[in-house]
C-alpha cells in the first residue's frame, strides 16, 4: 500500500536556550500533549532533520526540552527563534473538521450575499476561536466561530457564510474618512469585534497551528 500523504504542523516555537547541555526554551503551540513527550519527534521548521525528544521539564507558561541528537548549547542555538513541526497524515482529522491554517485564505460572506473578505487569521478568545476576516468593504472583521454566526462552514470548497445580524453587520459599510495626517496612537478603523454568545458551547480545545476547528451547528460537510 503507497505510504499514506502528510503534511507539516508547527506545535512549538523555540524561545531561547538553558544551560550548556543543550536545552531549549519551548513556547507550546498545541493542547495535544503527546507532541512533547519522550520519544516524540518534531523538525526544525524547513528542514528534514528529526529532532527526538530526550527531557522535558515545565517552565513557566512553556517547557524546557533536551533533544537526543542536540549536545551541547552550540548546537541548540541553531534552533533559536525556530518553529517546531510534527508530521502528520494529511487527513487525520475526522469530517468537518480542519485545521487552522486550512481555514486561513476562505472567503467570508453573509447569508444575505454581501462580501466581507478572506481568513486572515485565527486566533482563541475566551474559550473559542475567532477569524480575522479582511479585504471587504466592511474592513477588518471579528468573526467568533460559533454556531450562532457561523450559518455554512465549509473551508474544502473555500466559503464561509455567516449570519450578518449576528455580527451586528451594519447595512452599509463604513465611510472611510478622508486620508490625513495620523499619529503612531491612531487607532486602525473599520475594526468591528463581535461578542461570542454565552449560550453557545466554545469550539474545539486545540490552540494555534495545530489547531481543529470543528464544523459549526447545521453546517453542511465539507
Amino acid at each position: 500500500m503507497a505510504d499514506q500523504p502528510t503534511e507539516r504542523l508547527v506545535v512549538g516555537l523555540v524561545r531561547g536556550i538553558h544551560g550548556l547541555r543543550g536545552a531549549v526554551r519551548v513556547e507550546v503551540l498545541t493542547d495535544d500533549a503527546t507532541r512533547f513527550t519522550v520519544g516524540a519527534a518534531v523538525h526544525p521548521e524547513g528542514l528534514p532533520d528529526e529532532l527526538t525528544v530526550a527531557w522535558i521539564q515545565e517552565d513557566g507558561p512553556g517547557i524546557l526540552v533536551r533533544f537526543r541528537e542536540i549536545a551541547d548549547r552550540a548546537a541548540a542555538e541553531t534552533l533559536r527563534d525556530r518553529y517546531l513541526d510534527v508530521e502528520v497524515p494529511r487527513d487525520a482529522l475526522p469530517t468537518g473538521e480542519y485545521y487552522w491554517h486550512q481555514v486561513v485564505g476562505v472567503a467570508v460572506t453573509t447569508d444575505d450575499g454581501r462580501e466581507l473578505g478572506t481568513v486572515e487569521d485565527v486566533f482563541r478568545a475566551g474559550g473559542g476561536e475567532v477569524f480575522v476576516v479582511s479585504g471587504g468593504a466592511w474592513g477588518e472583521v471579528m468573526v467568533p466561530a460559533v454556531s450562532a454566526v457561523i450559518r455554512e462552514f465549509a473551508p474544502a470548497d473555500g466559503r464561509i457564510v455567516v449570519d450578518a445580524d449576528g455580527l451586528g453587520l451594519d447595512e452599509a459599510p463604513p465611510v472611510r474618512k478622508p486620508r490625513g495626517r495620523r499619529t503612531t496612537k491612531a487607532v486602525r478603523s473599520g475594526t468591528f469585534i463581535a461578542p461570542a454568545p454565552t449560550d453557545v458551547p466554545a469550539a474545539g480545545d486545540m490552540p494555534a497551528a495545530d489547531a481543529a476547528v470543528p464544523e459549526a451547528d447545521g453546517a453542511e460537510p465539507a
